[in-house]
């Protein structure tokens, strides 16, 4: 529903049309039982969960603020779960509440960093969280974040953490954990799920899922990172990117100066991850995610930025999104990268501006070759 990192929000455009019927999508042709609704906003997540309790959809709710102190932080999902406890009350069985996710690389004050960037590209973030540093400060604040949301919001309650992260489940009523697949754990995915039982709670996996590309199977959770070799490759842009982000981009390979698209290997990777989820006992899991507004689909590869989304439907730019989202992803290349971007230059990777899909002719977006993938897999169960 728009989740704002750095001052960009993932969704611009926010039409209770589109949303409705999204959710009845997802509901009825993803053959999904329950939804995570994830974003900043809290009017927004309202909105988009009652709609999805009405559709008997069960909701996992999901406000995030990034990148803010944790007094700010605090008082802000106390204010989600006052308002989040309406809707429990009236659907006392579907409603589940989320603490946050992933507070060590998106809350200040755990490790040393005024913003994500900040944090992932700090010499001694690694090595803080290898001595397990960030443990301590974020199980006090998730105990101080539990007292207060239960006080307001009456449900059950859970977090998603990182897997670097030991949290005190204890205190929750489910073990909640974002875990993507890649190189480095693909023959042990299984094994790292099955760690997670231990604790004797059901365990969701908030978020797993995969990019659009080949190789992208190879990066899982960070395969986002191509966006900047994107950017580097279409602005013509000597980027002095951060090490890690230079590294990862090298990964994948290359076909006349850009990545490959490949539907087909995202289809596969998620089913396969399903059945291994499936098999490990799991309550539940999240496919990160269904749609990626400022991620348009393009037809000319060099400037596809759906690649780099894990998103199961192809974004078509929307014509009262681009400005915004050119503007978000210019301030973005000064703030982070220290280069000036003309937006005008950005605007080629919008694409078809305006167009709608041919499987729904309402909706500006065409399902991937994952979104029949998970949907045949969801079908059968």
């Amino acid at each position: 529903m728009g989740r704002v990192l750095l001052g960009a929000n993932w969704r611009p455009n926010f039409d209770t049309r589109v949303v409705n019927r999204e959710l009845e999508i997802i509901k009825q042709d993803l053959h999904c039982n329950t939804v995570r609704i994830c974003g900043l906003d809290i009017e927004r997540l309202m909105v988009a969960s009652e709609d999805a309790l009405k559709q008997r959809l069960e909701v996992w709710l999901s406000p995030e603020m990034w990148d803010r102190s944790q007094e700010e932080t605090l008082r802000y999902i106390t204010k989600a779960a006052e308002a989040a406890e309406d809707l429990r009350q009236r659907w006392p069985e579907q409603l589940t509440f989320s603490l946050g996710s992933e507070s060590t690389l998106f809350m200040q004050g755990i490790v040393e960093g005024n913003n994500f960037f900040e944090r992932m590209n700090n010499p001694s973030f690694w090595e803080n969280v290898k001595a397990g540093k960030h443990n301590k400060p974020l199980n006090a604040f998730l105990a101080k974040g539990n007292e207060a949301v239960r006080q307001k919001f009456h449900g059950k309650v859970t977090y998603f953490s990182v897997p670097f992260e030991t949290v005190d489940w204890s205190i929750l009523d489910f073990v909640g954990v974002d875990l993507y697949r890649d190189a480095r754990i693909k023959d042990m995915y299984g094994d790292l799920v099955k760690r997670f039982l231990v604790y004797n709670k059901p365990v969701v996996i908030g978020e797993f899922g995969c990019c659009t590309y080949q190789g992208a199977e190879k990066l899982g959770g960070i395969g986002f990172a191509v966006m900047f070799g994107m950017m580097a490759d279409y602005l013509d842009l000597n980027l002095s990117l951060p090490k890690a982000f230079a590294e990862i981009i090298k990964i994948p390979p290359k076909v006349d100066g850009h990545y490959v698209r490949d539907e087909g290997l995202q289809a596969r990777e998620l089913t396969d991850q399903l059945s291994i989820l499936d098999a490990s006992g799991v309550y539940g899991a999240f496919v990160f995610t269904f749609v990626s507004q400022t991620s348009p689909y393009n037809e000319d590869p060099k400037y596809d930025s759906d690649m780099a989304s894990y998103s199961l439907v192809k974004s078509y730019a929307e014509k009262e999104t681009v400005e915004q989202m050119m503007r978000q992803t210019a301030r973005q290349g000064k703030e982070l990268l220290g280069v000036d971007i003309d937006p005008k230059a950005l605007a080629k990777t919008a694409g078809a501006v305006g167009k709608h899909g041919a499987t729904y002719l309402d909706m500006p977006w065409e399902p991937k070759e994952s979104f029949r993938a998970v949907a045949d897999y969801y079908a059968k169960q």
